[in-house]
Order: C-alpha cells, then structure tokens, then sequence
C-alpha cells in the first residue's frame, strides 16, 4: 500500500467478515514468531504482561513477524502512554491493554495508540514504525491510524458493565475477553456455569450492536471452550488459539519419552 505500514492482516481478514487466528507466545525466542508465520497462522501475540520480555526482545520479534507476513500484536502490561508509544515505534501493528478502567480508561488507550486527531500519540520521524524517516509524515500518521489495531480487555466490573460505551468508541477495533479474568469477575470457577456463558452471550450481543468493534476470544481455552464455529456466532474477528506453543512443546516432548520408555520397557 502507499506509505510506509504495510496493510494489517488482521485488519484485512476481520473487514472481510472472517476470523483472523493468532498463536500466543510465552518463550524468548524469535524464531517461535516465525515459526507461527510458516504454520499458517495470522498474528503473533506477544504478551509482555505474563512473561519477562523486555523491549529488545519484544522488536526483534515484531522484526520477524515482518518477515514471515504475520501481524504482530503486543499485550502491554498497562495503559502507560510512554511505554505503549516505544512499543508502537518499534512497528507493532497492535497493542492489547488489559484491564481497562471502564470507558475511561479505552478513551486513554486511544488516546495513547493512535495519532492526533484521533489520539494524542508522540510522534517521531526516524522510529522503525515510520521506516527510519524514509517517508513522508502525514503518510505514516494516516497509514498508522487506519493499519494499527488497539484491542481492549474488558474482564473487571467496571468495563463489563460500560462494554456497549466502550464497543462504539472510535478507535477501539476489538473488546476482548479473557475467560480467566471474566470468570474470577463473575465468582466463577467451572467453566460449564451457565452464569458464565449467559455474560459471554450477553458482551457479544452488546458489541455486535455497537456496529464498531468485533470480540477477541480465545479458541479451545480450557476456562471457556469454544470452537471457531462458536466464536464466528458469537462475533469474535480475532482468536489466539489454544493450547499454547509452550504447552504444546510440553506435550510432544512427554509423548516422546513415554513412548520410547514404553519400547525399552522402562517404568520410570
């Protein structure tokens, strides 16, 4: 595209009414982020809220995300405006920020993600967002508006019951749920309560209506299992799906030496 953000896959795949698949990424290395591009997934998300990922990491993995034509989105540990800029400066197609602070707090992530008149992001010309002040300034602040995706987590109380303010404001593209979250929100611990799901049912509902924003959802999350089918019904655009490359790396390796214990006739 002209300028100098190259189009967010993501973006694309949820404006044609599909849904956008994303791996999680727990281990520091960056050739998991390229190994999620080769498979055949959308985006890598890179979490810096549970893991100890630090800002170089965190580039060279937006880095090979770029190479493997994956779009690379990053959950901050806060709504730290500074922090969520140097993120977005190192070419970060998306920021995920949990735990917003009802509408409030998605009007300060907005403010934070995207440039003036929408937001109120920093701006500086030789960033690697901007290909190190190789284009033009109006070109990267119009292209970084429309390509960059900001995804809200809205799993506490106060953003729950604000989530049809917070799905209709410009410039939020996703309201995610985090399953775990929402549960401890909601007292709940299985995940066949039907209290749980009637407030699933109920967010997407209330977000289909704002007309603006699709849900982000996991797929196969073990606190609330859903298919893709069930996801697409529910209006999910975008959904890491589960288990995770750790976890999956877990099992094989289990299955590896059981089985080779199994053919030696070992018992431990």
């Amino acid at each position: 595209m002209e300028g100098d953000l190259r189009e967010n896959r993501v973006k694309q795949i949820m404006n044609s009414g599909q849904l956008a698949l994303g791996a999680y990424v727990a281990l520091a290395d960056p050739q998991i982020v390229e190994i999620i591009g080769i498979s055949g997934f959308d985006a890598v998300f890179i979490d810096m809220e549970h893991t100890a990922f630090d800002l170089s990491l965190v580039q060279q993995m937006i880095v090979a995300a770029d190479l493997v034509d994956i779009t690379p989105i990053v959950r901050v540990a806060d709504s730290d405006p500074g922090f969520i800029l140097r993120v977005l400066d190192m070419g970060a197609q998306g920021i995920v920020i949990p735990h917003v602070d009802g509408l409030e707090g998605a009007k300060k992530a907005v403010e934070a993600v995207k440039y003036p008149p929408v937001g109120s992001r920093g701006g500086a010309g030789s960033t690697r967002a901007a290909r190190f002040g190789s284009v033009g300034w109006g070109d990267h602040v119009r292209t970084s508006n429309e390509e960059i995706l900001l995804s809200v987590m809205t799993e506490d109380a106060k953003a729950i019951s604000e989530v049809s303010e917070i799905a209709a404001l410009e410039g939020v593209d996703l309201v995610a749920l985090g399953p775990t979250d929402l549960s401890q929100t909601l007292g709940v611990t299985d995940p066949a309560d039907p209290k749980l799901r009637s407030e699933v049912e109920r967010i997407a509902s209330e977000v289909k209506g704002s007309g603006n924003t699709k849900l982000q959802m996991p797929m196969n999350h073990p606190a609330f299992p859903l298919t893709a089918q069930e996801l697409v019904e529910l209006g999910v655009g975008y959904a890491n799906v589960a288990p995770q490359p750790p976890a999956i790396l877990m099992r094989e390796m289990q299955n590896a030496v059981r089985e080779t214990h199994k053919t030696l006739g070992r018992n431990n």
